[in-house]
């Protein structure tokens, strides 16, 4: 993994006015993966919409870490069925 496409804890913190006990508790609960180089904490880059999502969730909305998890859990599952949509249609188009 490219260490420029990682971005640090620490900035998140103070990018995001965040406590990194919250970044922490997001990465315990399987919501985002935290990468450790060096004994420094990353987020990659490509979950930066992820995390954003999350932390507005979070602090606009007074949802909790279990709740942050049903509604990811919610969305990927949304997700999975829309894929699962498109690849039926997909080969039903195949006998049309």
């Amino acid at each position: 993994m490219n260490l420029e496409e990682l971005i640090a804890t620490e900035e998140l913190c103070e990018r995001y006015s965040v406590e990194h006990t919250f970044i922490r508790s997001l990465n315990k609960s399987g919501l985002i993966e935290v990468v450790i180089v060096e004994k420094r904490e990353y987020v990659h880059c490509d979950k930066m919409a992820e995390f954003e999502k999350l932390l507005r969730l979070h602090f606009n909305l007074d949802i909790n870490l279990e709740g942050l998890e049903a509604i990811k859990h919610l969305l990927d599952r949304q997700n999975e069925l829309k894929e699962e949509n498109l690849a039926l249609r997909n080969r039903l188009g195949l006998y049309e």
